[in-house]
């Protein structure tokens, strides 16, 4: 196995290879806005410096967010063409899955991202491997009596730690591609079916078609 993980569904551009045995090499950059930019950089450098070819690759698993729309998309588009170019199996895994394997907790807790808008996307956990919800989006404020004093890690519990009063800041704040990567590593050796790579939104794009936008064509 040689297996690329990438993911750009919160504002980290991470990327991985992991040989089925461990992560060979890793890169993470943390900048929302460039998502386009540092992905094809980052998976070329990712393959210099474990000395491997992209032709190598058999098979490719990709964050599926939830997370904003324009840099969700970076990702997914990536990842279906290296596999479309490839012939190679493209994989998708829950983003908030992917932190939660990175946080190594054994006991109850929480992953919450920044949705932007005031907004987190959560899911809750039995531990690091187990996801007990379904993905969701919510404002802080409506999840205060559920999360309180409940271990969380991500972006979205830090920024909003008088909600998410038990936010751990020693856990992982933003998505790693080597997480993911293990974690998908594992599941696919224990012949485990992951996710399609489609996108997980929860709620439509920040950009939307007027709703008075009137189409004016020559007659």
């Amino acid at each position: 196995m040689l297996l690329l993980a990438l993911d750009t569904a919160t504002p980290a551009v991470t990327v991985a290879l992991h040989d089925g045995t461990g992560i060979l090499a890793e890169s993470r950059q943390v900048d929302a806005r460039r998502h386009g930019e540092l992905l094809l950089p980052a998976v070329d450098r990712v393959l210099g410096e474990a000395g491997r070819k992209l032709d190598e690759v058999s098979e490719i698993v990709v964050g599926v967010g939830p997370g904003p729309y324009t840099g969700l998309r970076v990702g997914l588009v990536t990842a279906a063409t290296f596999g479309a170019v490839l012939d190679v199996p493209v994989h998708g895994l829950c983003t908030l899955d992917g932190l939660a394997f990175a946080s190594g907790l054994t006991e109850p807790f929480v992953v919450a991202t920044d949705a932007r808008r005031k907004e987190v996307y959560w899911a809750r956990y039995a531990d690091a491997r187990t996801r007990l919800t379904e993905p969701a989006v919510d404002r802080p404020a409506d999840l205060a009596d559920q999360v309180a004093g409940v271990p969380a890690v991500g972006a979205g519990a830090l920024l909003y730690d008088t909600v998410f009063t038990g936010v751990r800041r020693d856990g992982p704040e933003h998505q790693s591609a080597a997480a993911l990567a293990a974690l998908a590593a594992e599941k696919l050796a224990a012949g485990e079916e992951l996710l399609p790579p489609r996108p997980l939104y929860l709620r439509r794009p920040d950009a939307q078609v007027p709703a008075n936008y009137k189409v004016v064509t020559p007659k």
